[in-house]
């Protein structure tokens, strides 16, 4: 086995780890932390948790989701059948005839190890303008490769379809058909309209939608070619021929895909989908439970307030602030219940203190200023004059404000990592992404995505 083969078997080993321990800890009972189960939390993240198995179960058929989109009559279901080398989606020469999703099975390369699914789609111009938005979407994220068919000069309507599939940070390839009545038109044409219609309707805020090497000629369906035959007693006969499809340049493309980072490819979409939908289960726990995570962080920014308020010693001030910010920290996890290991807790406070630095300093500095004039009023006169006490009241009271608004801002922050938190960890869904991406080769059609991929995570 060679150690790409090896690397991309890997990475699909990780990401089906790594969602078999989402599922087992979403659907169990540690799910609910100390609360109990709520039935009401449960109800509003089935679709997510049903979207965590459905990635999984596809990592078990090793199946690499291929959608094809485009206008109606372009030649989608022509492609597939050409593809699997026999007639199997209908096909009509007016009009289109997939209403339907259709997926149909294929195996190019069973040395592979990986199967494909091809999907068929209704033509784009079927379907209202959001509704055909919402569908574009949903398919291409459940998708790991988009074949975009066209078949003439590019429409607005194809243009805006392709943006909002370029949206989806899922790799596409834009496949010209009919080549056999376009003979003039080329890769680099084709490339130019779009960057035409990107300049016009983008305003500059995309980048190339496609780059060049991302287009392939084909013919997948021929015209039927006239022949007319002459005997030699005379007889003229006209018949109908029909070529044989011309998709090599799709077959090549393809085949050098599923070779070169098709495992990759499948493991990499799994984790984007099951990182997604532990994001929304973390964020629908953290909505659902937020009056109850409001009086924990009051309780322990009034408890702290009081503890700091009413200690005369500096140093005890400063630690019990520090394990009373980590108490609070400990407790919110508990309540939503979302997986934090030990490793992502300490990065949780690391982060927590760079984005809170000049509050958690400003905290420092003046428990340490007034901790040492409260210490002092002590330590100098006790309490042996009203003065003294009013003083040390006072300060104690001021040292106190701060310390309890600081651990209250301290929850808040918590509450944004601990949602974002879920997917990180050594086998967390962002961590195993981040790792593929950074062993991408440059020559592979996840490496164009990758920078995108990377801000997201």
């Amino acid at each position: 086995m060679s150690k790409k083969t090896s690397r991309q078997s890997a990475q699909l080993n990780q990401a089906h780890a790594s969602l078999q321990q989402a599922i087992s800890w979403y659907s169990g009972f540690r799910r609910h932390g100390n609360s109990p189960p709520d039935d009401r939390l449960q109800a509003s993240v089935r679709s997510d948790l049903q979207s965590l198995q459905n990635a999984l179960d596809k990592l078990d058929r090793k199946a690499i989701r291929i959608s094809t989109f485009g206008l109606v009559s372009c030649g989608k279901s022509s492609l597939i059948n050409a593809l699997l080398q026999e007639e199997v989606v209908a096909t009509g020469p007016l009009h289109g005839v997939t209403q339907s999703l259709t997926i149909l099975r294929w195996n190019p390369l069973p040395e592979v190890g990986l199967n494909a699914e091809l999907i068929d789609t209704p033509g784009l111009d079927e379907v209202a303008g959001e509704a055909r938005a919402t569908m574009a979407r949903e398919i291409a994220q459940k998708s790991d490769l988009i074949l975009f068919v066209v078949a003439g000069d590019i429409t607005r309507t194809e243009y805006e379809a392709l943006r909002e599939l370029r949206s989806t940070q899922k790799p596409l390839i834009l496949v010209f058909n009919k080549i056999d009545l376009y003979p003039n038109q080329d890769r680099q044409k084709i490339y130019r309209q779009l960057q035409q219609l990107n300049a016009t309707h983008s305003r500059g805020g995309l980048k190339d939608i496609i780059a060049p090497h991302e287009i392939v000629m084909v013919a997948a369906k021929p015209q039927p070619i006239q022949v007319r035959t002459e005997s030699l007693d005379g007889t003229v006969e006209n018949t109908w021929e029909h070529p044989e499809p011309q998709i090599e340049e799709l077959q090549s493309a393809l085949a050098q895909i599923l070779q070169q980072e098709g495992k990759s490819l499948l493991a990499l979409n799994a984790l984007v989908q099951a990182r997604d939908a532990q994001l929304n289960i973390a964020h629908k726990t953290i909505e659902l439970r937020q009056s109850q995570a409001e009086k924990i962080i009051d309780r322990y920014a009034r408890y702290k307030a009081i503890a700091v308020a009413f200690n005369p010693i500096i140093i005890v001030d400063l630690i019990g602030g520090l394990i009373a910010d980590l108490a609070l920290i400990r407790a919110l996890s508990k309540l939503y219940g979302l997986p934090i290991t030990t490793y992502e807790a300490g990065n949780l406070l690391r982060r927590i203190i760079a984005s809170s630095g000049g509050l958690l300093l400003g905290e420092f500095g003046s428990s340490l200023f007034l901790g040492v004039g409260k210490s002092g009023a002590v330590l100098s006169s006790g309490f042996d004059s009203t003065g003294a006490i009013t003083a040390y009241l006072g300060t104690a009271t001021v040292q106190g404000a701060i310390a309890g608004y600081g651990t209250y801002v301290i929850g808040r922050v918590a509450q944004v990592y601990l949602e974002q938190g879920c997917t990180w960890g050594e086998m967390g869904a962002s961590t195993l992404i981040q790792e593929i991406l950074a062993q991408v080769e440059p020559n592979t059609i996840i490496y164009r995505l990758r920078q995108e991929l990377l801000e997201l995570v």
